[in-house]
């Protein structure tokens, strides 16, 4: 009897090593992939069924092994790009993910302990709240929400605007947990998570709620063929411009320089030319004040005697350094990065990120955490400091903003600078570090999203990929090929209505965070009430 336990045991453990494997692979498939560059949308739909039937099986204590494993092992798949720009990159969001799994799987498996019948659906709201509050503070990371997955279902993401990512999320991650219960009970028995019979209300719900999705999907995009249009010149230079020295930034200033001479050539003439984040390293503000490298200020004169040439603003994303007041009382340069608006050689506009990437750009926690932050300072990492505007720039009747890089994988920053009048969402981006396509593709797929959460154009100006532009129904309409020397010159519409998620923003997940606290301390009271 003993060894038959200790095989059935040894059995179930391999099993269920073996689902949450396939749940990371699964889950990893569903968006841009190293096999698969748009990635497997529908394998969406079931990437959670694997995991919530193993939290279903195994005991509560065994869920914290279980929801680590399937953490480290799911972004480890999903973000091995990270581990290229440095190997603690990848260490640090794997272990981030394993930490929060570690509290998650827990929290799922008290959702059919307190709900036998039908914890599957409190497991479904956890999810989605879960994903909502991983965005939130210091470390928020957009990366894996599972609504991206469906960027190229172009009908399906509609509701975004007026639901944001998040109700696509619900409605993809819910076939999971619902599967995931009807396995686990049987199809027509009477197990307790429930039967394709018993839980068919729940399903015809799920059912009619996509069935609504999709004709709204087909009604809803804007009808742009009347509007007014921008013509945009997007330059994708192709290079890292942080690496290496003022040669090289030479060098790439010349390539910046050649491409976009090649798009003013072109008819019609752009309205704007957009370099990428950073595009131009040495420190254009600072060099023309202060003077105190003769080099750095040769090349900053030579960007402004081009700039002062040219009949068309430029927008140029640049490191903004400025003499400030810092912590301790006294003077100091501090560091912004930005974008700066270029009218004939003047910077007639300015903005500074509000939404740095924690570790690599901002980590507020020096004196917290000493050992960390001097780790991050000798692996030559730059901090910034945030800005506090959400600009709207406005040059010859274009108004328009730009969220920097990570920027454009927030929905509410987006919602911020349309909220505050943009017209036209100006991404600028440097995923070249990367050196991978499916980083890219993966950047990409959330942008899409702001498109249509705010039904406003976007374009996407990168050093390496994807440079590109998307229409306010999150189309595609024109993308450069990627790792190549190039400009685009873009022609988008500009439309300007005010959408739900615009107006109210991000109050869909927030109610399925409330609920899921509501729902959890309700039966946990009620088991208490019952014992």
């Amino acid at each position: 009897m003993t060894a038959s336990k200790g095989r059935k045991g040894l059995a179930n453990l391999f099993m269920h090593l073996g689902a949450i494997l396939l749940g990371a692979v699964l889950f990893a498939g569903a968006f841009p992939n190293l096999l698969f560059e748009n990635g497997l949308s529908f394998l969406g739909w079931i990437a959670y069924v694997p995991v919530f039937w193993v939290i279903h099986r195994v005991r509560f204590r065994t869920t914290f092994f279980w929801g680590a494993l399937y953490g480290y092992a799911a972004y480890g798949l999903f973000n091995y790009w990270l581990s290229v720009f440095h190997p603690l990159a990848g260490l640090i969001v794997g272990v981030i993910y394993l930490g929060y799994f570690t509290v998650l799987f827990p929290l799922l498996k008290l959702a059919v302990i307190l709900f036998p019948r039908r914890g599957y659906i409190l497991q479904w709201i956890l999810w989605i709240g879960f994903e909502y509050l991983r965005t939130q503070g210091f470390l928020g990371y957009p990366y894996g929400i599972t609504g991206y997955s469906q960027w190229q279902v172009i009908p399906l993401i509609q509701i975004a605007d007026i639901f944001g990512v998040w109700g696509v999320s619900a409605l993809v991650v819910f076939p999971s947990a619902w599967l995931a219960a009807v396995l686990r009970g049987g199809v027509r028995g009477p197990g307790p998570s429930g039967p394709f019979l018993q839980e068919r209300i729940s399903a015809l719900l799920w059912l009619a709620a996509l069935t609504g999705t999709l004709i709204y999907g087909f009604i809803a995009p804007v009808d742009y063929a009347s509007a007014p249009t921008g013509r945009i010149a997007l330059i994708q230079h192709n290079t890292d411009p942080w690496r290496g020295g003022m040669e090289d930034y030479r060098k790439n200033f010349e390539v910046l320089q050649r491409l976009s001479d090649e798009a003013l050539k072109a008819e019609p003439k752009p309205d704007l030319v957009v370099w990428s984040e950073t595009a131009f390293v040495p420190r254009i503000y600072w060099h023309t004040t202060y003077r105190d490298d003769p080099r750095s200020y040769a090349l900053v004169k030579d960007l402004l005697d081009y700039l002062a040439r040219q009949e068309v603003p430029f927008v140029i994303g640049n490191d903004d350094a400025r003499k400030e007041v810092v912590r301790d009382g006294t003077w100091d340069r501090v560091d912004y990065n930005a974008v700066m608006l270029f009218n004939q050689g003047e910077i007639v506009g300015l903005y500074r990120k509000l939404h740095l990437v924690p570790f690599t750009e901002h980590f507020p926690y020096e004196k917290q955490l000493p050992l960390i932050y001097t780790a991050l300072k000798n692996a030559d990492t730059h901090f910034w400091e945030k800005g506090n505007e959400a600009t709207v720039f406005d040059i010859k009747g274009l108004k328009f903003s730009s969220p920097i890089c990570f920027e454009d994988t927030f929905g509410y920053l987006s919602r911020d600078f349309v909220r505050n009048g943009a017209e036209l969402i100006v991404n600028l981006s440097n995923d070249a570090w990367s050196k991978s396509l499916p980083a890219q593709m993966q950047h990409l797929s959330m942008a899409v999203f702001r498109a249509v959460e705010n039904r406003r154009s976007m374009v996407r100006s990168t050093a390496s990929g994807q440079t590109c532009a998307i229409d306010p129904n999150g189309s595609i309409i024109a993308m450069a090929t990627p790792f190549v020397e190039t400009q685009l010159s873009v022609q988008v519409p500009i439309v300007i209505p005010v959408t739900r998620y615009t107006t109210y923003g991000d109050i869909w997940p927030r109610f399925f965070v409330a609920a899921a606290c509501i729902m959890l301390l309700f039966g946990i009271v009620l088991r208490i009430v019952k014992k």
